[in-house]
């Protein structure tokens, strides 16, 4: 370490002593200024036998113990080299040079698990919903064996309607206190300072972002074929990871690859999903994988890393095809004409196969046929026989769109169908007054 660097370590370690409690806020805000102190910093951190890093873990802690976003923030960076630093000591079996790293990342992971009045939090997450857009489901590759255009056409049943607004929540906690780490809980805390690091990636600095991503390739490589290829010669050990830290990792790689770190970020993402494959971990390889996709066919857009920082994701808008197949009075009575349509047609087709004429049966004593379009033919005046519904003095029109002969032959028969109605009626009640008079 420089002696330089050891100088800016050195001044920011003493004047944060000496502040007054009215003015911690404004030296928060003049951190960012201090180009040489975050470099500085780093250095300490990756040289586990420096004096200073004792110093400089206590006051970290001390940043975020005060409770100002901005120093909880500030510490909140240095957090993947930290969480390395602890991994390596660990995988490496020698524990004395990681003391004050293990106080400071167990006083982190203390103070988010409980809130400001000392009670335990319950956190919540939303799961998403097949029926609504997301980076999970948008692409046909990632869960879905079916077309993604498919989820704006489902048909709006009754119980679709039902659970359109419904959304699933998961709660965590409360987490138990920890004093020290063990075998059994070391993932299980890291993974839940990630979760804290991914809620403030808006306001990370990028060389925390490339951290992030060269600590996950670390990670998940250390030990395999893979890292001869990507040529590290650190530490070759194999480090245990669980699913739930990989997925926490592959949180901050996705906001990494939006934001200016497209390089890192895509080497990061496939030795995580090379980790999971040999793992064989599920959850790691579905968030993967969808982010892998919503990255292919198209360059990277990343942000300027001094612009607004966010995460690009195409989702296709599904308003336009449930528009087209909405559920309306006008849509349901259409379709309620059409299937009884469909029964007269099929009806008649079995009375009538091969065009046969089928004799009619008439309740008012007149003798017609039936034809196989359904007209029935009675007699004319003349000896001659017509078609229901035409004129006697006119001669018929052949209509030359078929359609609009199919819709007149159904007005015909409706048309008869009521009149023979109207006959019946009429005769029953004739016949019940004639029984009345005489009784």
């Amino acid at each position: 370490m420089l002696a330089m660097d050891q100088g800016v370590v050195e001044e920011w370690l003493s004047e944060y002593k000496t502040l007054p409690d009215s003015a911690v806020s404004a030296y928060a805000a003049s951190l960012k200024d201090k180009g040489a102190l975050v470099p500085a910093l780093y250095k300490v951190i990756r040289e586990n036998y420096s004096e200073l890093l004792e110093p400089v873990c206590h006051q970290l802690f001390e940043f975020y113990r005060s409770g100002e976003p901005q120093l909880q923030r500030f510490t909140l960076q240095f957090l993947p080299e930290l969480l390395w630093s602890l991994l390596s000591v660990s995988a490496a079996r020698d524990p004395h040079t990681s003391g004050c790293i293990e106080a400071l990342l167990l006083g982190i992971y203390n103070l988010e698990i409980v809130d400001k009045d000392g009670q335990s939090k319950v956190l919540s997450f939303t799961v998403p919903s097949l029926s609504k857009p997301s980076v999970y489901h948008e692409e046909q590759n990632v869960i879905l064996v079916f077309q993604p255009s498919a989820i704006g056409s489902i048909a709006l049943t009754e119980g679709a309607l039902a659970n359109h607004g419904l959304s699933r929540v998961v709660y965590t906690g409360p987490l138990l206190q920890r004093e020290n780490f063990t075998a059994q809980n070391r993932f299980e805390v890291l993974t839940f300072l990630l979760l804290c690091y991914n809620a403030a990636l808006s306001y990370m600095s990028s060389i925390s972002l490339q951290t992030l991503c060269q600590i996950s390739s670390r990670v998940c490589i250390c030990g395999y074929p893979r890292q001869q290829i990507r040529r590290y010669k650190g530490i070759s050990t194999r480090m245990t990871v669980t699913s739930e830290f990989l997925v926490q990792l592959l949180t901050g790689i996705h906001y990494a690859l939006c934001n200016g770190e497209a390089e890192l970020g895509s080497k990061a993402l496939d030795d995580v999903l090379y980790r999971a494959q040999l793992e064989l971990f599920p959850e790691a390889l579905l968030v993967g994988n969808a982010i892998k996709s919503t990255q292919q066919g198209a360059a990277l857009k990343s942000n300027t890393k001094e612009g607004a920082r966010s995460i690009q994701v195409e989702i296709t808008p599904t308003a336009s095809r449930i528009s087209r197949n909405a559920v309306t009075s006008l849509s349901i009575r259409g379709h309620r004409w059409k299937r009884h349509e469909s029964q007269e047609v099929s009806v008649d087709n079995e009375a009538a196969p091969g065009g046969v004429v089928v004799p009619d049966i008439s309740v008012t004593g007149v003798s017609s046929e039936r034809m196989p379009n359904g007209d029935s033919l009675r007699p004319r005046s003349d000896g001659r026989s017509h078609p229901d519904g035409e004129t006697l003095g006119g001669a018929p029109e052949v209509s030359q769109d078929p359609r609009s002969h199919e819709s007149a032959t159904r007005g015909q028969e409706v048309r008869r169908q009521k009149s023979m109605r109207r006959m019946v009626e009429n005769e029953s009640s004739g016949s019940a007054s004639i029984g009345r008079s005489q009784h």
